[in-house]
Order: C-alpha cells, then structure tokens, then sequence
C-alpha cells in the first residue's frame, strides 16, 4: 500500500500550494466572523477530513463558540462513496442552535446534506457549513455551502485534509491525482 500511495503522491499535480490554501482559510474565516459574529455558533467538525479546516479555521474566529464533532463518511477510505455510515454524532445538543459545519470538501453533496437533515432534525436554529473546497461538476448538488474557500475541477483530491484511501490528509496544498482508474 506505502508503494502506491508514494506513486499517488510523486505523481499528483499541485493545484493550490500550501500559501494558496492559507489565503482561501484566512478569507473564509473573515467572512464567518462577518456573518455569525454574534450567533454563539456551534462549529461541528466533520471527521475525518475537518479536521485540518477546522483546526485552522478555529483559531481565526473571533466570536464566542463551541466546538464539537460529527462523522458521517461515505468513502470509508475508499476512492469512491458508498452508503452514509453515522460513525459519531455530537454530544453537544443542537436545539435552538446556530451551527456551523466544517468539512474538508463539497463532492456530490450529499453527506453535507445528511448531515444540514440531522441538525435540522435536531432542532438547530440557524445551519451554515464551511468546506474548503468546492468540487466543480457537471450537474447540480443536493446542497450548497455557505462559505467555501476554493473551487476545484472534478479530480480525486488529497491534502488538507482530503484522503487517498487513508493516506495524504497532511499532504501540504491540495493535490489531484493523475488520470487513472482510481479517480473519482
């Protein structure tokens, strides 16, 4: 596995550098502070790959929050999702909360939703995610992001974040992989 993920990593074309990544952080969180300033927000960090976005991002917020974790995963590793998979929900409670997801990417949508249909269900008030990437398709998504760092093209992605089966969430900038078979 170390081999392919060494030739996935040697071979991948740099599509924002590390300072590109940082820049797109500092904008989205100035606009964050901007909106939910006075909303005492619940920022749920969706696992695995929220982790890096959301560890930048929480120490460039400004206003009162609490913080919290939720894991709904549809590749489980995988180069491509499959069923939601509710791994962690937060022990935080959401009623009559403004909550702001964070995840690494917008794919096809649908775990951000899964995830906007369960706070709504439970009781948040007000629902904003943050991603830092969103992926550009061809078809429209069940759900859009309220603030979004940078925009990609349709590629299989790894870094900040982002995984290749597992691997390269701490690859420093965000990377495609080369056209093969294992794309998504």
């Amino acid at each position: 596995m170390l081999k392919e993920i060494k030739l996935v990593q040697a071979t991948a074309d740099l599509l924002y550098s590390e300072q590109q990544v940082e820049a797109a952080i500092e904008t989205m969180a100035k606009q964050i502070n901007i909106v939910l300033a006075d909303r005492n927000p619940l920022l749920l960090c969706v696992m695995n790959g929220g982790i890096a976005i959301g560890g930048k991002l929480l120490t460039k917020l400004t206003m009162s929050l609490t913080l919290d974790a939720i894991n709904a995963s549809r590749y489980q590793n995988l180069t491509s999702g499959g069923n939601i998979q509710w791994l962690l929900k937060p022990s935080t409670p959401i009623k009559n909360r403004t909550v702001l997801i964070v995840d690494d990417i917008l794919d096809e949508g649908f775990t951000l939703q899964a995830i906007y249909e369960f706070c709504r269900e439970q009781g948040a008030s007000f629902i904003y995610s943050a991603v830092l990437v969103d992926k550009i398709l061809d078809h429209e998504k069940p759900i859009t992001a309220d603030f979004v760092g940078l925009k990609v093209e349709n590629r299989y992605l790894f870094g900040y974040g982002m995984d290749y089966k597992g691997y390269l969430r701490n690859a420093p900038g965000i990377f495609a992989c080369k056209k093969n078979g294992d794309d998504a």
